[in-house]
This record gives C-alpha cells, sequence and structure tokens, in this order.
C-alpha cells in the first residue's frame, strides 16, 4: 500500500518566534487548533484536546522541536486505527514575516480511506485559516 501526503503553505505577518508560539504552546494552539494541557517539547508524548469537548482527539509524539525553526510529530486520530502520520512544520523567515510549511505524511492511500484524506485536507485548510487570523490580529 502506498501513502499520500497533504502539503500546505501559507505567509505569515509575524516573526517566526511568534508563529512558533502558535504551534507549541497550549493558550495559542486552542485559538486556532486544538489544545494540548502541556507545551510541545521534543521527546514529550503528544495529547490534543478539544478546546469544548475535552475529548482526546490528536496522539503521538513529539519527535523534533527546534525553535523557530522546525517542529515534527506523530500523528493519530480514531479514525486511522492504529496507523501513525507525521506531521512536520517548517518555519522560514521572510521580508515582513514567516513561510509556514505544513507536510502530513504517510497518509493510507486506499478508497476506504480518501473520505479521511479529503477531512484532513479541509481540516488542516480550516485551521490554518484560523490561525493565519489570530496571528494576523496580534501583529495588526
Amino acid at each position: 500500500m502506498t501513502e499520500l501526503t497533504l502539503n500546505k503553505s501559507i505567509y505569515l505577518k509575524a516573526e517566526p518566534a511568534d508563529v512558533w508560539a502558535y504551534l507549541t504552546e497550549p493558550a495559542k494552539l486552542a485559538l486556532w487548533f486544538h489544545a494540548p494541557k502541556e507545551p510541545l517539547q521534543q521527546g514529550a508524548p503528544l495529547a490534543m484536546y478539544g478546546v469544548e469537548s475535552g475529548d482526546k482527539l490528536i496522539w503521538g509524539e513529539v519527535r523534533l522541536a527546534q525553535k523557530p525553526k522546525y517542529l515534527e510529530y506523530t500523528f493519530t486520530i480514531k479514525p486511522m486505527g492504529d496507523a501513525v502520520s507525521l506531521v512536520k512544520w517548517t518555519l522560514t523567515p521572510v521580508a515582513g514575516g514567516t513561510r509556514l510549511q505544513l507536510e502530513h505524511s504517510g497518509l493510507p492511500q486506499h478508497v476506504e480511506a480518501f473520505d479521511l484524506l479529503l477531512a484532513l485536507d479541509k481540516g488542516w485548510d480550516d485551521h490554518i485559516a484560523r490561525m493565519r487570523s489570530c496571528a494576523h490580529e496580534v501583529t495588526g
């Protein structure tokens, strides 16, 4: 079975250190994504909870955290069963802000998993749009 990869890229009017906070700090993650109970740190377990429900939605492990340049963690959600995917965030300084790239790899490629792929693709679009709004509200 082959795997699929989702790739996203946006530009934010915020410095890499500020964008890093939106990727790793519980209060800032809760504004645009899901809420961990602890900051994301290299080697630590990853657990993200629904902001409203409090349910555990995402779990894995933070594999690399190179502030404020690169974050990598394993990613599993209930519909994936035992499958483990990999999320990589790359932050690149650019004139006026940061280029933020997401690579979500290790997604199964078969007919039964296609609806999950579509949901993840739309989910990342929605979450990243909320991050952009939050980051731009702060920086103005």
